[in-house]
């Protein structure tokens, strides 16, 4: 990676924005980058919306707070571009000339005049049906955030698939400890723990797919990833 990438991430509270932002940021470290993850929210609830920020780069970083000026933008929910739920109007304000926008949606969100400003600013914007491969693959929709980093993954190349691997095998895989439970406690814990075994897997493979399609997408449109 030659240069730093900005990635600002915008969605609703509930859907694991801050969380997307720290496994990029944990799995450029993983790849020998710096990085730097934080949230930006108002009132902490669900449907409220809400920010995150990674920034990513092959030297320190030391800025952080509201990101102004991305070089990428995920948008986890229709309703952050349809009912302006967001810290900045137009949702895409501040993107930089040749920026991608990744959009969790099936359908065009977006308005003539959107397209018209975007078109002049040579931005990229890839439509991801994030929420059906959370639910098919990752049996929830809790693992939209997951198909979406994957996406950012395989769109721009900021992480490798084995940094995010990594990543989330650190942020979700930390095993249990039993210490001198009865044996119904200690088989409580082994149950519980191959449940989020399951569950981990399904999250990485998620990623998988998601990056994979991303890949397939990037090279149908001759696009020059970011890094």
């Amino acid at each position: 990676m030659k240069t730093r990438l900005n990635i600002r991430i915008s969605g609703l509270g509930g859907q694991g924005a801050v969380t997307a932002a720290h496994v990029l940021a944990m799995a450029a470290n993983k790849d020998g980058l710096y990085s730097i993850s934080n949230p930006f929210f108002g009132a902490e609830k669900r449907m409220a919306p809400a920010e995150s920020y990674a920034r990513i780069g092959p030297e320190k970083i030391y800025d952080r707070g509201e990101l102004v000026f991305p070089d990428v933008i995920m948008v986890f929910h229709a309703q952050v571009i349809t009912m302006q739920k967001s810290y900045t109007a137009p949702f895409y304000s501040g993107l930089k000339d040749g920026g991608i926008i990744l959009i969790n949606t099936t359908a065009d969100l977006l308005t003539k005049a959107d397209h018209e400003r975007l078109d002049a600013k040579k931005v990229t914007v890839y439509n991801v049906d994030a929420t059906s491969m959370a639910l098919e693959i990752g049996g929830t929709e809790l693992s939209t955030n997951m198909a979406m980093i994957g996406a950012c993954a395989g769109v721009t190349n900021v992480v490798t698939l084995a940094g995010l691997d990594a990543a989330i095998k650190d942020r979700f895989g930390k095993k249990y400890v039993a210490s001198g439970g009865t044996a119904s406690l200690d088989q409580a814990i082994t149950k519980k723990y191959a449940k989020k075994e399951m569950l981990l897997k399904k999250n990485i493979d998620c990623i998988n797919e998601s990056h994979k399609r991303a890949v397939e997408w990037a090279k149908d449109k001759n696009l020059a990833v970011a890094v």
